[in-house]
């Protein structure tokens, strides 16, 4: 959904929304996908564009304030779904900084020597909520 369609349902505009936000359109979820799945297939384009096998992988940061659920975390999901046998990982839930969050968290892992290769993905499925 472009801004350009958001301006036919509420009073606003493409620039009004690209000066604060910097969006310029936004996906809308088939009835039944969820922030693992969406997750799933970043990892899986990132593994495929980088030629990153699931085992290099030592830990996957999901910024999410839409889990599929509470318990498993979108991480616990997403690392089954990759078949990343060494990794663990975590839901972040900070809402708009969540992705800044995670990314600093997966920095200071590999800048602790903790890590060598950390996921972080930003995925939320507002359209399912709102």
């Amino acid at each position: 959904m472009t801004n350009h369609d958001l301006e036919k349902l509420v009073e606003t505009s493409d620039e009004w929304i690209q000066s604060r936000t910097g969006i310029r359109e936004r996906r809308i979820v088939q009835n039944g996908e969820a922030t693992a799945e969406m997750s799933t297939h970043a990892i899986h384009d990132l593994m495929e564009k980088h030629n990153l096998p699931p085992e290099d992988i030592d830990a996957i940061i999901i910024a999410t304030i839409t889990p599929d659920m509470m318990f498993p975390s979108a991480a616990a999901l997403v690392q089954k779904n990759i078949k990343a046998v060494n990794a663990w990982g975590y839901d972040l839930s900070a809402a708009c900084s969540g992705f800044l969050f995670a990314l600093e968290s997966g920095a200071a892992l590999i800048e602790s020597k903790r890590c060598k290769k950390v996921v972080v993905v930003g995925a939320d499925t507002m359209s399912s909520i709102l």
